[in-house]
């Protein structure tokens, strides 16, 4: 008896002895007055969220999977057999099928199948048989299957339900078909090439998705599907439209396993609770062989490569906190040049006119430590780091705030020149306390690209100058970041094809110094490696800050600067008190305490420009009877006297006593 292609809850098929009943695998939406508490099941226990498996096993006809969005199948209650719905409702005898719709219908004969028209196409029911499908042209050694007596031509069962293979896709609202054959084609769903089986729209011919993309899960765990490769607390979301409308407000993420942008017409899944954004086939570990080659690279969970006995002395970044520094690391492997040292012992240093006195044991008599929290402000003239604990060095002369010099103890025992400096191999390398054809002492490093006012290393001869920490810049290091991976030094070069951005401030790498892992593309420049430590203080908020390297969980709202109060995206490194909810920029947040003054946007999102200019220094100028200080200008102090222009992040020197103030540009219309 051949079946009726209706749904229903029971039926008897010539293929097995058992009735057959039906089963959904999405049920029904049935809303009801009670349909109001939908949004808040969604909400519950969604940390216990375990991914369902929305399939019905094989068919034993066709021998396919049965997948979730064939909706429902039937089942034999008395044992393992399972047919497609649509495999069910094929007849022993097919009338005016597309495929062969030329014959008269005879018993366990397939009439007027559209592949072969003008023959009778016969049902068969053998243990096993090898044979060609006329159709799809494929090889097949299926046990059913449908064959013409008169032209000998086969069919699988597949191709004989093919008219009949619809889907409802939530991803579009009219039903897809599914194509005959396997085909190569891009998907509209994923945007890559696939090859397989391909469903599209009967109403837009244009809307074609793969069959991988069409079982994607509506909520998944990254974990489940990468092997461990990349996690997330929370269940995904498949989201089938990610538009321009969706992405500005997120500042336009990218996605967290490949670090690249979303394209607004292709699928992607979200994080419900945190602004965690992937591609489908990243989610997935859907990667096609021959399309492998054009993959971005993984930034997830690496395994090592490389030995820690092997690189005893390498360097591990971001550093611990505000005090730790590149500098402190290199003196600490150079014990012969500290030497031992007693507290009270005086040193002459060739850097300054009075002795200096070395505090190892505790701090004197009513100097205070770097601490910005009490908003105290303990700068090294060296390194131009703070001083957050001993020993240290202090001018001899230090009384009420007059000469206040004072170095790190590292800082005063430097080597006098460096000899064969990566990027001046040709000159040797002099310490110098101050450029003396610089004023004010500020120069510009060249390997960090920071103006400096504190000691350096350089060549007069080339006018090639760096700060005392970027003379140590190492070959190797490791990052938090990217860990597990040593990360290679890359100097800059106009042969450098390199064109990939800062992971942190996402500026270029053209001409800069950074450092660089070849197998995973990842980049950082060398001042963002350095000068952005792991945890800062800031007096906004009582809990230290940590670094971010992306946005953090459980915190869908907009992120503000708690400093210059500017809404900024989350991409780029932050800092941020998850105890508070409160984030900062990085340049921000600096260890210059002027910096907290001001209500203006800091330039980029790298670290604060004058984090190594220690300001503070006064100036005698003639024409005007006050002494003036070297200070960080705000918008506060009005404009220069001589261009006219607004104090905005620059340098200035500004009078304390009245008005008077003009950049550091313009001073030299000020000096004799």
């Amino acid at each position: 008896m051949d079946i009726i292609p209706v749904t229903r809850d029971e039926i008897d098929h010539f293929d097995h002895p058992h009735p057959l009943s039906i089963v959904y695998l999405q049920q029904p939406n049935q809303k009801d007055e009670n349909s109001k508490d939908e949004d808040e099941d969604k909400e519950k226990d969604e940390d216990d969220f375990v991914e369902e498996d929305h399939h019905g096993g094989q068919c034993n006809l066709c021998e396919e999977r049965i997948w979730s969005f064939h909706l429902c199948y039937y089942q034999c209650k008395s044992c393992d057999y399972s047919l497609h719905k649509f495999c069910a409702e094929l007849p022993k005898t097919l009338v005016n099928h597309p495929s062969h719709p030329n014959h008269n219908v005879l018993p366990k004969t397939l009439v007027n199948h559209p592949s072969h028209p003008n023959h009778n196409v016969l049902f068969s029911h053998d243990d096993v048989y090898l044979f060609t499908c006329h159709v799809c042209n494929t090889k097949r050694e299926d046990k059913c299957y449908y064959y013409c007596r008169l032209c000998y031509i086969f069919m699988d069962i597949i191709c004989a339900a093919m008219p009949k293979q619809k889907i409802n896709h939530p991803s579009h609202p009219h039903l897809l078909e599914r194509m005959a054959g396997s085909i190569v084609s891009n998907c509209l769903a994923c945007g890559n090439k696939h090859e397989g089986v391909f469903f599209q729209c009967t109403t837009c011919p244009g809307f074609r998705i793969s069959q991988d993309c069409a079982l994607l899960p509506a909520k998944l765990l990254i974990q489940n599907h990468t092997d461990g490769t990349f996690t997330h607390s929370h269940p995904l979301t498949l989201a089938y439209l990610f538009s321009s409308f969706d992405q500005h407000p997120a500042f336009y993420p990218i996605c967290r396993a490949c670090s690249q942008h979303f394209k607004y017409h292709l699928w992607a899944y979200k994080c419900d609770k945190c602004r965690y954004y992937v591609h489908v086939d990243c989610a997935t570990s859907k990667k096609e062989p021959f399309m492998s080659i054009f993959q971005h690279k993984s930034l997830g969970e690496t395994s090592k490569n490389f030995k820690d006995d092997e690189h005893p002395n390498l360097l591990h970044c971001p550093f611990n906190d505000e005090g730790d520094n590149l500098l402190k690391h290199h003196m600490s492997n150079q014990k012969e040049l500290i030497g031992k040292q007693n507290d009270g012992d005086m040193l002459n240093h060739f850097s300054h006119q009075h002795p200096l006195i070395l505090f190892d044991k505790q701090t004197p008599v009513g100097i205070t430590l770097h601490d910005p929290m009490k908003r105290v402000r303990l700068l090294c003239d060296g390194c131009v780091k703070p001083i957050i604990t001993v020993p240290f060095y202090m001018c001899s002369e230090y009384v009420d705030g007059k000469c206040c010099f004072v170095l790190h103890e590292w800082c005063a025992k430097l080597p006098s020149e460096v000899q064969h400096y990566v990027g001046h191999p040709e000159h040797t390398l002099f310490l110098l306390p101050k450029i003396s054809d610089r004023f004010f002492g500020v120069f510009k490093c060249t390997v960090c690209r920071l103006r400096s006012n504190g000691f350096a290393h350089g060549c007069t001869m080339c006018d090639f100058y760096i700060d005392i920490n970027c003379a140590f810049i190492p070959e190797e290091i490791t990052h938090e970041a990217h860990p597990d991976h040593l990360l290679l030094r890359v100097m800059p070069s106009p042969y450098n094809e390199m064109r990939v951005s800062c992971k942190a401030c996402d500026e270029n790498t053209w001409l800069r110094w950074g450092f660089h892992c070849p197998s995973c593309n990842f980049y950082i420049h060398a001042e963002c490696a350095f000068l952005m430590p792991k945890v800062i203080k800031h007096k906004c908020d009582k809990h230290p800050l940590s670094l971010r390297y992306y946005p953090v969980e459980n915190h869908i709202s907009e992120y503000f600067c708690e400093i210059c109060e500017y809404k900024f995206q989350p991409w780029k490194w932050f800092y941020h008190c998850t105890t508070c909810a409160q984030s900062m920029h990085v340049a921000c947040v600096p260890n210059i305490l002027q910096c907290e003054q001001g209500k203006i946007y800091p330039f980029g999102y790298g670290v604060n420009k004058f984090l190594n200019i220690k300001f503070g220094g006064m100036l005698e100028v003639k024409g005007h009877s006050h002494r003036l200080a070297f200070a960080q200008g705000f918008e506060s102090d009005g404009t220069c006297v001589k261009c006219h222009q607004e104090f905005k992040y620059d340098m200035i020197f500004k009078c304390l006593e009245c008005w008077f103030a003009f950049h550091y540009e313009c001073a030299s219309s000020f000096l004799s």
